[in-house]
C-alpha cells in the first residue's frame, strides 16, 4: 500500500541543535529510495506502507546507536484506494487553485 507520511523525529538529551540527527535520519530515507520532502519541522515521506515504517524504525536505531538516549516522533500519514497520488500531485492541485482564486481576484 502507497503511503505519504508526515514525519517528526525528535532527538532528546543531546542539547539544543539536531541537524546533525535530521540528516541522518535523510539519509536514511534516501538509502531506503523513499521520496522525501524536507521541511522546517520535519520530512513528508512517500513509498510503501513497509518501506516507510522501516525507515522511520531504523532511524530510531541509527540515532540510538549514534548515541541519543532518547527520541520521540510523530507522525501523521495518509492512504487513498480510489487512485495514486504523489506528494507533488498534491502540491500541485493547491498551487493550481491559489492561482486560479488570485486571477480571479485581479482587477480588470
Amino acid at each position: 500500500m502507497h503511503v505519504i507520511a508526515d514525519v517528526c523525529v525528535i532527538p532528546m538529551g543531546i542539547g539544543v541543535s539536531v541537524s546533525r540527527e535530521v540528516a541522518a535520519c535523510e539519509r536514511v530515507f534516501q538509502e531506503a529510495g523513499l521520496q522525501t520532502r524536507l521541511h522546517a519541522y520535519g520530512t513528508n515521506v512517500e513509498g510503501e506502507w513497509d518501506a516507510v515504517f522501516a525507515a522511520v524504525k531504523r532511524c530510531h536505531e541509527v540515532l540510538h546507536e549514534a548515541g541519543v538516549p532518547r527520541i520521540s516522533s510523530s507522525m501523521r500519514f495518509g492512504t487513498r484506494t480510489d487512485r495514486r497520488q504523489s506528494m507533488e500531485d498534491k502540491v500541485r492541485s493547491v498551487e493550481t487553485k491559489l492561482a486560479k482564486a488570485c486571477e480571479s481576484q485581479r482587477p480588470e
